[in-house]
């Protein structure tokens, strides 16, 4: 029994990493959120500003915030096991992150190392989207539009031929040296093509985005599927499976992984062809307003829209890890996730 114990994989929080959680350090590591965000209310209301003399207003509101947040949450650890375990372990993070925005503020805003207008401080950008923040909004409701439709046709497009490259190989045969040949051109060189080819901006903007996502998607899901084991489809046809039941139900299932990594390359090549697509004519998006803001020199603006395209990436790529673990969750006692 002690043997089956030791030889057994440890669980997603193992013993030791348990066992540091607790005592001083755990309550540190929870308290690291509220002690920063204390340090970082402190030193904007105390220092003298030299960059602009302006009032502030929405960055101490933020930062009182966090600071009330993270109180509350580490009060409400001593109630939950789940709140406790969370905070001490995304506790440091959450400080870090707070320390380095009360960085920007210091070496804008207070010491003025960089100066205005290409180096606002947080307050201004805060501001900047506050006043901005119904363009704001439609300009992200379009961006999610045009990223949406382009990252699917192109993962429908690159599901299609992958499996077809991966399974056959008369298609392997005719189609790999085309990849070889168009896949490795940067979708943004295509810009001139997309134009000519679409008359709507909408259209040619959503095209440049799935050939984007189509190369990477393709590759990897044709290595899918040629790499699925040939023991899993012999005994698969032992058992009298058909042709399609192996192409649906074996190898795509098996080469789920890789289809999984092509979704990811995708989702990141659709965030650098976005931007290029939204200068193609398109009159809305945060590209578009990001460009607009640059022409009239409002560099915190500039920043705001740059802030919001971090969350909003970094969010669907959030989302996408959520139903890769939820898809993939076979995987855990076998991989490092």
């Amino acid at each position: 029994m002690s043997l089956a114990i030791l030889d057994s994989p440890p669980a997603s929080g193992s013993l030791r990493d348990s066992a540091t959680r607790r005592g001083p350090t755990a309550v540190l590591s929870s308290l690291a959120p509220a002690l920063a965000a204390a340090a970082a209310l402190a030193a904007h209301l105390l220092l003298p500003n030299h960059q602009s003399p302006l009032p502030t207003k929405p960055y101490p509101v933020l930062l009182s915030g966090f600071l009330a947040a993270s109180l509350g949450l580490f009060l409400l650890r001593g109630i939950h096991p789940i709140f406790r375990g969370w905070l001490s372990e995304k506790g440091p993070l959450l400080g870090a992150g707070i320390l380095l925005l009360a960085a920007w503020d210091l070496v804008t805003l207070k010491f003025a190392v960089m100066a205005l207008p290409y180096f606002p401080g947080p307050d201004m950008v805060l501001t900047g989207m506050i006043e901005d923040r119904a363009i704001l909004a439609e300009s992200a409701y379009r961006s999610l539009l045009l990223l949406l439709t382009g990252y699917f046709a192109g993962v429908a497009a690159g599901l299609v031929s992958g499996v077809l490259i991966g399974w056959s190989r008369t298609v392997r045969y005719w189609g790999m040296p085309l990849m070889k040949l168009v896949g490795p051109i940067p979708a943004t060189a295509y810009v001139p093509l997309a134009m000519a080819l679409f008359s709507n901006a909408f259209v040619s903007g959503s095209a440049l985005i799935a050939m984007a996502v189509w190369f990477p998607m393709t590759m990897l899901t044709s290595s899918g599927i040629a790499n699925v084991p040939n023991s899993y489809l012999d005994v698969a046809r032992t058992l009298g499976a058909s042709r399609r039941y192996l192409v649906f139900r074996v190898a795509i299932p098996a080469a789920m992984p890789s289809v999984f990594l092509g979704l990811f390359m995708g989702l990141g090549a659709s965030f650098l062809t976005l931007i290029v697509a939204e200068t193609v004519g398109v009159r809305s998006g945060l590209g578009w307003y990001l460009k607009w803001q640059q022409g009239y020199v409002e560099y915190a603006k500039v920043y705001a829209a740059l802030l919001i395209m971090a969350a909003f990436f970094s969010s669907l790529m959030s989302l996408l890890f959520a139903v890769r673990d939820r898809v993939l969750a076979w995987q855990k006692g076998t991989i490092r996730w």
